[in-house]
C-alpha cells in the first residue's frame, strides 16, 4: 500500500525570501525587510537590537531576493514541468495592507496574488497559502508594539478575511501562521517583538503568543464560514528532542523541550490551553491577559490538519554544559554523535522525521502535512549553470522513504510533502543565497550580484521522476 493517488507533491517558498519588489505595487516595509546579513541579524531576530529602517551600513537581502515579484510566471512554469500538485507560498501582509492598520486593502497587491493563483490553476497546481510567514508590516511594530498589543488580532483577522474572501474558489488550503513556535526563539521574526530593558521577556512572548492563537482561531473560523470546503492548518517548526543519555532527567528535559513547541499546536488542534502551560504561567508568575470569550474562540475553531517543517532532530540534556553543541533550524542542540551534519552544522536524521510524524499523529489524530524539508548546501554550477547535487537527492530520498514508512508501516495520515526552497532563495537563518535548497539554481550571490537567471539542477529531474511515480521510484 503506497501513498494515496491524491498525495500532494510540491515545493515551498516564502514571500519575504523570494519576492523582492518590497516597495513596488503599493507595498510597504515589513519586519523581514529590515533583517540584514552579518552578525547583527541574530541580535535583531532575537529582539535584542532595534532595526526599524534601512541604513547604509548593512546589506538587506529581502529588498530584491530572487525577484519572484517579476519572474513568477517563469518559476511556476518550472514547477509545472516538475509535475507539482501543490505549491506552498505565502502572502506579503504589507502588500495587501501596506501599513497593517489600513481600513481598505491595496488592490494592486490583491491582483498580484490573484494572477499567481490563476496561473497555478492553469497548470493544475493547488496553492497552499500561508497568511503570515514571518511577515508583519513595520508600521504595526512601530505604532502598536506588534503582537504584544491585542489590537493585532483585529488587524490580522481583517487581513485574513480579505484574502480568504477574495481568493474563494482559487485557494482551498490555508495555513494561519508559519512556524508559530519560533516566536519563543526569534521574537522579532516570529512576532515583531523588540524588548525593553528589564521587562519580563517570557511574559511578553506568551502574551504575544496568546494574541496570535486567538487570531489564528478567528481566521480558521472565517475560512470555514466563507467556504466550507476550505482546509485550514497550523504550522510548527518541528523535529522532536532526544535525551542525550538514558538519565531520567535528560528524558524529562526532552519532554519539556518538545512541549515548548507542542504548546501552540495543542491549542490550535485541540482548542484549549494544556495544563502544563497553565502550570508554567502559575509557577513562573506570568500574567497573561485573556478576555472572557477567548477560550470559547479557541475551542470553536480547531484546525483541520497539522503542518510542520522538518530539517533535523534535536538532542538535549539536563546538563548541556557537558557536551559539544551545534546549530539547527533556529534551535541550538547538543551534537548527536550518531548523526552526520550539513555544512551549516544541521544534523541529518531521516528516521527523526518518521518519529516526529508518529509522535504528532498519536498526539492529535489529525491529518499531517510536511510543508518544509530540505538540504541547505553550497552548490557549484558548471560553465552551463548545471549543478550535480547528488547530495541533495540523497538527503531527500532518505526523508521521502522515512515518511513513506510512516504512512505504509505505521499508518499515519499524510496529506502531502513540499520541499523547502524549491527554487533557490534567501536562507531565513542567515540571509545567505549561498545556502541553497532548490531544484533550480538562481544566479545570485550573498552580496546581491548575479543575473538572477534560473538553471535546472540534477535534483530537478530526479524530483520530476519521484512525483511522476508517486514516490515509488527514488533512484537517481
Amino acid at each position: 500500500m503506497g501513498l494515496s493517488k491524491g498525495f500532494l507533491w510540491g515545493g515551498a517558498t516564502a514571500a519575504n525570501q523570494s519576492e523582492g519588489g518590497v516597495l513596488e505595487g503599493g507595498r510597504k516595509l515589513a519586519n523581514v525587510d529590515v533583517l540584514p546579513t552579518g552578525p547583527d541579524r541574530k541580535k535583531i531576530a532575537a529582539g535584542n537590537m532595534k532595526m526599524s529602517e534601512w541604513d547604509e551600513q548593512h546589506y538587506y537581502p529581502a529588498k530584491e531576493a530572487i525577484d519572484m515579484y517579476h519572474r513568477y510566471m517563469e518559476d511556476i512554469q518550472l514547477f509545472a514541468e516538475m509535475g507539482f500538485k501543490v505549491y506552498r507560498m505565502s502572502l506579503s501582509w504589507s502588500r495587501i495592507y501596506p501599513n497593517g492598520d489600513d481600513l481598505e486593502p491595496n488592490e494592486e497587491g490583491l491582483l498580484f496574488y490573484e494572477k499567481i493563483f490563476k496561473e497555478l490553476k492553469k497548470h493544475n497546481i493547488e496553492p497552499l497559502v500561508t497568511i503570515a510567514h514571518f511577515d508583519i508590516p513595520l508600521h504595526l511594530i512601530k505604532t502598536y508594539d506588534s503582537w504584544r498589543n491585542r489590537q493585532m488580532i483585529t488587524f490580522y483577522t481583517r487581513y485574513a478575511e480579505t484574502v480568504i474572501r477574495r481568493y474563494k474558489g482559487l485557494v482551498h488550503y490555508w495555513l494561519t501562521i508559519n512556524e508559530i513556535n519560533i516566536l519563543l526563539h526569534q521574537p522579532f521574526i516570529g512576532g515583531g517583538l523588540v524588548f525593553e530593558e528589564g521587562e519580563n521577556r517570557e511574559e511578553v512572548k506568551y502574551q504575544a503568543a496568546h494574541h496570535q492563537l486567538v487570531a489564528s482561531a478567528l481566521a480558521t473560523k472565517l475560512a470555514h464560514d466563507i467556504d466550507p470546503t476550505n482546509q485550514v492548518g497550523c504550522m510548527l517548526a518541528g523535529g522532536n528532542s532526544y535525551p542525550y543519555t538514558c538519565r531520567p532527567e535528560d528524558y524529562q528535559e526532552a519532554i519539556k523541550r518538545d512541549r515548548e513547541g507542542y504548546f501552540f499546536i495543542d491549542v490550535q488542534a485541540r482548542g484549549k490551553y494544556p495544563n502544563y502551560a497553565l502550570k508554567k504561567f502559575e509557577r513562573e508568575g506570568l500574567t497573561i491577559m485573556m478576555e472572557d470569550d477567548d477560550h470559547e474562540i479557541l475551542d470553536s475553531a480547531p484546525v483541520d490538519f497539522v503542518s510542520f517543517s522538518y530539517y533535523s532532530s534535536r538532542t538535549v540534556s539536563a546538563h548541556p554544559e557537558d557536551y559539544e553543541h551545534t546549530t539547527g533550524n533556529v534551535f541550538g542542540t547538543i551534537k548527536n554523535p550518531h548523526l552526520p551534519s550539513t555544512e551549516w552544522g544541521w544534523q541529518v536524521d531521516p528516521l527523526g522525521l518518521r518519529n516526529s510524524l508518529n509522535q504528532m499523529y498519536d498526539r492529535y489524530q489529525k491529518p499531517l502535512f510536511i510543508v518544509e524539508n530540505g538540504l541547505g548546501a553550497v552548490d557549484v554550477p558548471d560553465e552551463n549553470g548545471y549543478v550535480n547535487d547528488e547530495y541533495r537527492i540523497d538527503y531527500l530520498r532518505q526523508h521521502i522513504q522515512a515518511f513513506k514508512d510512516a504512512v505504509e508501516i505505521d499508518g499515519i495520515e499524510l496529506l502531502g510533502y513540499t520541499t523547502w526552497g524549491c527554487v533557490d532563495l534567501i536562507a531565513a537563518s542567515t540571509g545567505q543565497m549561498s545556502k541553497r535548497y532548490g531544484f533550480v539554481y538562481v544566479d545570485r550571490d550573498d552580496e546581491g550580484n548575479g543575473t538572477l537567471e534560473r538553471f535546472k539542477k540534477k535534483s530537478f529531474y530526479w524530483y520530476q521522476q519521484v512525483i511522476e511515480t508517486n514516490g515509488e521510484d527514488l533512484s537517481s
